[in-house]
């Protein structure tokens, strides 16, 4: 995610993920919070490189906002929002510090509106290559070390993959719905007409309290999860392919 929060009360949005997670901590069990702690590297990941995507995407195009403000690195805290990074632990949705760029920066022939939209597609892409790069791994670590799987440290490594490759991809496809703050609406609002540009900018604090209703009372996991679970077997299945025509 970048830009911020475009006039939005944080401490409104905060205290509502506040009583969230606090209903959740109530609700876990033990194991529960062994899974959590095996969940804590493959969020850094997800967020870390979700977000230094976004500035590198930015810095290429000529805007160096994101260099001066120190983003362009994979130091994780330099990316991590302590909330949306609490929410991406215990719901798997989440977000990291958005990153602030400023458009008219931009040194290419494109658009404005294009390298916005190129900006804010970087994040999600780079959790989607990060997930098959983990679904490689996942798959070709039997085959090179088959012993090493069976050991206490195999199995660790793999359920670390297994999680990187699944919050990747929930992070990924999450952030791609068209609702601010989400890069989806910086995505998709760019290609649209300029009248429905205007429109989705004026609208965008009531838009963003349509997300946020649809977040809350989980009516966007039912809409993102069956996306989610489609692309992951996909990756799956032609990374199980690919590795098969070779091993």
């Amino acid at each position: 995610m970048f830009f911020g929060y475009n006039g939005i009360n944080k401490n409104l949005i905060y205290g509502l993920l506040i009583i969230l997670v606090i209903l959740s901590l109530f609700s876990m069990s033990s194991a529960e919070w062994i899974s959590i702690l095996l969940t804590l590297p493959a969020v850094i990941i997800a967020i870390t490189f979700h977000e230094f995507a976004h500035a590198f995407a930015a810095d290429r195009l000529g805007d160096t906002t994101p260099r001066n403000q120190g983003r362009l690195t994979l130091n994780p805290l330099s990316h991590l929002d302590p909330f949306g990074f609490i929410l991406l632990m215990f719901a798997h949705i989440g977000w990291g510090k958005p990153v602030e760029i400023n458009p008219n920066n931009f040194n290419t022939n494109k658009s404005r509106g294009f390298c916005e939209s190129m900006v804010a597609l970087a994040g999600p892409l780079m959790n989607f290559f990060i997930a098959i790069v983990a679904c490689f791994a996942y798959a070709l670590i039997p085959i090179f070390f088959p012993h090493f799987i069976n050991t206490n440290i195999g199995n660790i490594v793999m359920l670390l993959l297994n999680l990187i490759i699944i919050i990747d991809i929930g992070l990924g496809v999450f952030n791609l719905v068209p609702l601010p703050p989400l890069d989806g609406e910086k995505i998709f609002r760019n290609i649209l007409p300029y009248n429905l540009q205007n429109w989705l900018i004026r609208n965008y604090q009531t838009l963003y309290v349509i997300f946020l209703i649809l977040w809350i009372f989980g009516f966007l996991e039912i809409i993102v999860s069956p996306v989610i679970s489609t692309i992951s077997n996909l990756i799956f299945s032609v990374v199980t392919h690919i590795v098969s025509l070779f091993f």
